[in-house]
């Protein structure tokens, strides 16, 4: 089996004002804290001699190069990203970093807000725009009903609430 692997899909380039400063943040923390940290430490084991037997060395190494892969990734996703700070002129409707509520065939009601495929996160409610949910919701308005594929099936879900704001 070889190792290549198809490139992922690229997600959409729309980013939070939230999702932007935590993206900033985690590249300040890598690049700033721990690369400062762990070439400390890849020094020093440099230093003790046989590398090939040297665990503090090897494994630093690793993890040199997991940083440096993820600040290559954060800087190139961080020039490409458009980030959305203005609130659509029609607040009915679904956009881009709406929290809208939804209620199932069941009764059951859940808020979510659309963001950027960066910074979704389901155990923070934030529903990426690219997922198969937020594809149905976007564009539509209060009592629209949506039908949408979901790993279980088909679904239907009736929009009950759209707000614009950052915190819920």
């Amino acid at each position: 089996m070889g190792r290549y692997r198809p490139p992922r899909p690229k997600g959409s380039y729309y980013i939070t004002p939230e999702g932007e400063s935590a993206m900033r943040e985690e590249l300040r923390q890598l690049w700033k804290i721990e690369r400062p940290q762990v070439t400390s430490v890849v020094h020093e084991a440099a230093k003790n001699g046989d590398r090939s037997e040297n665990g503090d060395y090897i494994y630093g190494k690793k993890r040199l190069r997991e940083i440096d892969s993820r600040v290559r990734f954060l800087t190139k996703r961080l020039e490409s990203l458009n980030v959305v700070h203005d609130t659509p002129s029609n607040v009915n409707k679904v956009f881009f970093g709406a929290w809208v509520t939804v209620e199932d065939e069941n009764g059951e009601e859940n808020t979510y807000r659309i963001v950027g495929p960066d910074e979704f996160d389901l155990s923070r409610k934030q529903l990426s725009m690219d997922s198969p949910l937020a594809k149905a919701l976007l564009g539509k308005n209060i009592d629209d009903e949506i039908i949408f594929e979901s790993p279980i099936g088909k679904r239907l879900m009736v929009i009950t609430a759209i707000r614009y704001q950052t915190n819920l």
